[in-house]
Formats: structure tokens, C-alpha cells, sequence
């Protein structure tokens, strides 16, 4: 049995309107399919994808439209059937610009021939991380790391320790919740091909207590498997961190700077072991995925909808905004983005669209008054009000030395400020600038 064990800091934020509570009890519904789609040739931490169509060409469902480059990458996959229009830059939730393909949709939603795993059990890691490339599998949780590398475990490296997190920690969002009510059975699938391949001893499913019934399915669908275990965890931000849950489930500490294969764990989504599953049973690549549309919108739902759609079709199949809509965010409240824009497409990283109201939104900054809350908060034991201070005074080598870089963006510091400072803000702006003075660094020595 194990022992749950409670990480430091972390928040609980409360909820506003059309929180978890109003979108937990909706179905998943298979969204209509848009006139056209806009497909990023990049959904992954990593290498872009080489496109393989141009203008003109006419695709199926699942056909391969971009290829994986280099180690870190993972393939993208035509969402829809129809005509290529173009493959142009278009701008993405974070404001930068990638390559996208567009499709225009012909209805038909024919698919190219799929070709399933003939025994998914008996799969050797070289195939799962093959499949997991070609089908295009990353982490669905939000992180898009591509799941043939992080299967992919060096020989030196031995684990022991498989955890999927279901704990679904942000506010507002239930897509994996309603994922583990409805499709439990090829969650644990998924769960245990991986298990198989990489010869792992113990599974542990980590699902905070204010979903129960989650708890409950997922024990009902695991039960036949002895080394699988089901652990409720205590609702507590940012609970679904992969060192928080690591810790929380194992007891076992990721150092700073560290990974979970560290301490031989291994950490996947309860949607990528879905996405697993679908791949080697069915041959079927990911060209969708479960969105939760939440907050200020007029029908609040779940969808499954498919990759490239635009924002903006979402929120007219939940019949549009309510009046006092200030605020859209691409993802959940804590860690996702805040968009100026509606024709920005889906991808696979996104679990969820929300309208905000005024309680969403952040008032004026005011001086540090010196309080700690965000040290109290910080699920790292970071100091990020001194990490904010430097970055405001471009003394990055300082914020550097203070462990910028383990800044999980989690968010609960700047929810927890009462002079609303934009912490998470400048601890993403050290790690950025930091990242590229290495780079600088490192290809100026490679040049010497």
C-alpha cells in the first residue's frame, strides 16, 4: 500500500463560475468537424516537423503530413480529410509563429488504412518508442514531450515505477476526469504496454480525492492487475507536477534540475496512455483530443475534438460567450495562456478553453511588501520574489544562481501575491534568457 505523502507549498485556489464542479458531470461529445483546420508542424517539445504535402494535395485521416526530425520529435497527422490549401505561418496560443498545414475539410472523413500492434503486450521498448514517434504520441497533459523519447530509457538508467497522473490539478478542467470515467479500461491498456516493454515492477495512478468516482472507475478497471495501484491524493496545486506527484506517491525526492528517471520513475498522462492504447489496438495515430470549454460560456461541455480546429469553433458549438467575458485562456487558469485571438487552432497540449470574468483577471501590480506568501507557496522552495527582483534589473547571472531554471511555471505565486506582482511572468523570462545565453555559449565554445 502505498504511503501519500504531501509536497511542500502549494495552493488550492478556489473556483469562479463554471468551475470543475459545472463541467465534471458533462459527457465527453464529439465536436463537428470545422470547414478547415490549421495543423502546427510542431505540437511537441523539440525539432519541427518536415512537412511531407504542399498546396494541392488531397489527404485522409491519419495520413502523416509531417515527418519527425532529429531525436526529440514526434510525427503530425492530417485531422481531417480534403485538400491542402497552403502551408503557411500561422500564430499559435504562446504568440509565436509556426508552420501549419491547412486542410480543407471535404466531409468525407475518409482515413488512410490503419494498421494495429499485433501484440501490444509483447512490445520491446525500440518498437513502443517507434510506434509512439510515428503515431505522433507526446504528453497530453500539457507538456508535449514526445513519448518515444521519454520511454526511451537509458541502459544505465533502471526503473522500477510506472505513475500516471490523473490528478487533473488545475482549475476549471475535466477532460482527463471525464477520460478515466469513460475510458478507463484502455487507460490501463496503455498503461500496461508501457509496463510490459520497459519491464517495470509497480504502477501507481495518482487522482486527487475531489474526484471519487475517477478513483473508484480506475480501481474497478485496474483491479486484475496486482502490481497496478489507485491512490486518491489530496487536492492541493500543483498536485499534478511531476516531482510533486513523484513524491507524493513514492516518497522518493527529484533532485533540483533533476528527472523522475532519476529515482527510476517514469511519468505519463492518463490521455497519452489512452493515446498509447488507441495506437497499438487500433493503428490509429492522434489526430484528437478531449478539451474541457469552461467559464463564462453559455453551454459549458466537453469535447473531443479534432487537432487544428479553431478556438473560435469550439465557442460557437458552446453558443458563444457571456457578456461579461473579460479574459480567454488557451489551457487551464494557472498555466495556461491568455489569447487575443480566436482563430488560433488546437493542438495536442491543449486540455482546455476558458472564458473568464472579472475575477479572472489580475489588477495592477503593487510593490513587494515582503510578506513570503510566494515563498510559503512555491512548490519548489524557490524564492520568487528575489527571482523577480533581478530579472526587473537584467541581473540574470544572479537569477541563475537562485535556481531560476526550476521554475516549474506552475503559477501558484503569482496567485498567492497580494500585490499581485507577475512572478510566474519573470521566472519565465529567466528561464528563457538564461536558456539562450547557454546556447550562445555553448555554440561560441563549438566554434573556438
Amino acid at each position: 500500500m502505498s504511503t501519500v505523502h504531501s509536497f511542500p507549498g502549494g495552493i488550492h485556489p478556489h473556483e469562479g463560475r463554471g468551475g470543475k464542479a459545472v463541467t465534471a458531470g458533462l459527457p465527453i461529445v464529439e465536436a463537428p468537424q470545422p470547414s478547415r483546420v490549421a495543423i502546427p508542424l510542431q505540437q511537441h517539445i523539440g525539432a519541427p516537423c518536415k512537412p511531407l504535402v504542399a498546396k494541392g494535395d488531397t489527404v485522409k485521416v491519419g495520413q502523416m503530413i509531417g515527418e519527425p526530425v532529429g531525436a526529440m520529435s514526434a510525427a503530425v497527422h492530417a485531422s481531417v480529410s480534403g485538400r491542402v490549401v497552403d502551408c503557411q505561418p500561422c500564430i499559435l496560443a504562446n504568440g509565436t509563429q509556426q508552420m501549419c498545414v491547412i486542410i480543407d475539410n471535404d466531409f468525407r472523413d475518409e482515413w488512410v488504412p490503419l494498421k494495429r500492434v499485433e501484440n501490444p503486450e509483447s512490445m520491446t521498448v525500440a518498437e513502443l518508442s517507434d510506434m509512439a514517434r510515428s503515431m505522433g504520441i507526446v504528453g497530453l497533459g500539457g507538456a508535449t514531450f514526445p513519448t518515444a523519447v521519454k520511454v526511451n530509457v537509458p541502459a544505465e538508467k533502471k526503473v522500477d515505477t510506472l505513475v500516471l497522473n490523473g490528478a487533473e490539478c488545475e482549475p476549471y478542467l475535466s477532460a482527463d476526469h471525464r477520460l478515466m470515467l469513460e475510458q478507463a479500461e484502455k487507460i490501463i491498456s496503455g498503461a500496461r504496454i508501457v509496463q510490459k516493454a520497459l519491464g517495470i515492477e509497480r504502477v501507481y495512478i495518482g487522482i486527487e480525492d475531489n474526484k471519487l468516482d475517477a478513483v473508484e472507475t480506475m480501481k474497478k478497471a485496474s483491479q486484475q492487475y496486482g502490481d497496478f495501484q489507485v491512490v486518491a491524493l489530496k487536492t492541493k496545486y500543483p498536485q499534478g507536477g511531476e516531482k510533486q506527484l513523484v513524491y507524493a506517491l513514492t516518497g522518493r525526492k527529484v533532485r533540483m534540475g533533476g528527472l523522475p528517471l532519476d529515482v527510476g520513475v517514469i511519468v505519463t498522462n492518463v490521455a497519452t496512455c489512452h493515446a498509447i492504447c488507441r495506437a497499438a489496438y487500433e493503428g490509429r495515430p492522434i489526430v484528437d483530443r478531449v478539451v474541457t470549454v469552461g467559464g463564462c460560456v453559455k453551454k459549458p461541455a466537453n469535447y473531443l475534438v479534432r487537432i487544428g480546429a479553431p478556438v473560435e469553433w469550439l465557442i460557437d458549438m458552446s453558443e458563444g460567450l457571456e457578456d461579461d467575458t473579460k479574459m480567454l485562456i488557451y489551457g487551464g487558469p494557472m498555466m495556461g495562456m491568455a489569447i487575443s485571438r480566436e482563430d488560433i487552432p488546437i493542438t495536442k497540449g491543449c486540455s482546455g478553453i476558458l472564458a473568464l470574468d472579472n475575477s479572472g483577471t489580475l489588477d495592477e501590480e503593487q510593490p513587494c511588501i515582503r510578506c513570503g506568501r510566494c515563498i510559503n507557496a512555491c512548490p519548489m522552495q524557490l524564492a520568487p520574489t528575489e527571482i523577480d527582483r533581478y530579472v526587473r534589473k537584467d541581473m540574470f547571472d544572479a537569477a541563475e544562481k537562485i535556481n531560476a531554471m526550476n521554475c516549474i511555471e506552475c503559477g501558484a505565486c503569482t496567485w498567492s501575491c497580494p500585490a499581485r506582482r507577475n512572478l510566474t511572468q519573470s521566472c519565465r523570462v529567466a528561464k528563457r534568457i538564461i536558456t539562450q545565453r547557454r546556447k550562445e555559449a555553448a555554440a561560441k565554445k563549438g566554434a573556438n
